[in-house]
């Protein structure tokens, strides 16, 4: 069996998340989410920028896997208007992924980016404040 280099990339990095949500606390597992989140909208929008749209829409569906199992993570009996704004946050995000997935729009995706970046920085100060 041949490996491309990004085939050894991509199995490089699933032992590397593996390794890493194996140990994690609830507030890690959130950043290695988000870290991975963050890395599979770079790699979208170079898939974007160089026209391999087959790719792209893979790196996409990826980005809304991750938010949809944010979003069905958050406990919404408990959680108030903090995880409200979250559920509404990660499902924007969604609809904007799938507009960008339409329409090729590369500042559509860095509202997204912009937005997540935001709240991975948020998750880190909670994160510190709870060690």
């Amino acid at each position: 069996m041949t490996y491309l280099p990004n085939d050894c990339y991509d199995s490089y990095r699933s032992v590397d998340l593996e390794a890493r949500a194996a140990s994690a606390s609830p507030y890690e597992l959130v950043l290695v989410l988000m870290d991975g989140l963050l890395d599979e909208l770079a790699r979208a929008r170079g898939h974007i920028e160089h026209k391999r749209y087959q790719q792209k829409g893979q790196s996409l569906e990826k980005c809304m896997n991750i938010l949809n199992g944010l979003n069905g993570a958050l406990d919404e009996d408990n959680g108030g208007e903090v995880v409200q704004g979250l559920a509404r946050l990660y499902e924007y995000c969604i609809y904007r992924l799938s507009d960008v997935s339409v329409s090729l729009s590369l500042e559509g995706l860095d509202e997204v980016v912009h937005l997540l970046t935001t709240l991975r920085e948020g998750w880190e100060g909670v994160r510190a404040a709870r060690q």
